[in-house]
């Protein structure tokens, strides 16, 4: 009997055994997406990060849910980003399945946003409530990854709580790994929303060219 796990439930190490993953953490030339020199943004880029940022700061001591992240803080993110234009698709809360086949399992869950261009997935991105560990998103994010239809190009993943940011690249080829680039907050001087975009920016234009 085929046994149905949601990919909410898992834990990381559960994701690492039943996946095969590994953790790239050694070698810094693995991810180097995310370490480019800092994209040159224009006054109008800069001036809705700074007001970003403001207003998320500006909830933080309420409690809220993560549509509220997705609202003000990931809408205006991809959006400035060209990710929520053509050729790009955004599709939220898409659904997966993963097969399991050693083990009888499927893994089923919903993907909070999916950037599709053509028939790759660009961007997968895990969002949560920001008072969780963005660390938090990491299981769920990876299983989603893990289901990409794509397998000879990266995948990449951005987590966000609203106060961080993490983006991930995995590559299925045997066996799956995948990096962490460095954490971004906006707890950080300054706006690390502004590396934030640039290096959404980056990955779309990887993705264009590819």
């Amino acid at each position: 009997m085929v046994k149905v796990i949601q990919a909410g439930d898992l834990e990381l190490h559960e994701v690492h055994e039943k996946f095969n993953l590994s953790l790239v953490w050694s070698d810094d030339q693995f991810f180097l997406e995310w370490q480019r020199e800092p994209t040159t943004l224009t006054d109008y880029e800069r001036y809705w990060l700074d007001q970003v940022k403001a207003d998320y700061l500006s909830l933080f001591a309420h409690r809220f849910n993560e549509e509220v992240v997705k609202l003000s803080v990931l809408a205006p993110l991809l959006s400035l980003a060209g990710l929520t234009r053509f050729p790009f698709i955004p599709s939220a809360e898409h659904q997966i399945g993963i097969a399991i086949e050693d083990n009888d399992e499927i893994i089923r869950g919903k993907i909070d946003m999916l950037v599709l261009h053509e028939q790759l997935w660009a961007i997968v991105i895990e969002a949560k409530r920001h008072q969780l560990n963005v660390a938090e998103t990491l299981p769920q994010g990876l299983a989603y990854m893990m289901a990409s239809p794509n397998t000879e190009k990266p995948t990449f993943g951005l987590a966000i709580n609203g106060t961080e940011f993490l983006f991930l690249k995995l590559v299925k080829q045997d066996p799956p790994r995948y990096g962490l680039s460095r954490l971004f907050s906006l707890f950080n001087p300054g706006n690390d929303l502004y590396i934030v975009l640039g290096v959404l920016k980056h990955l779309k234009d990887m993705v264009q060219l590819a």
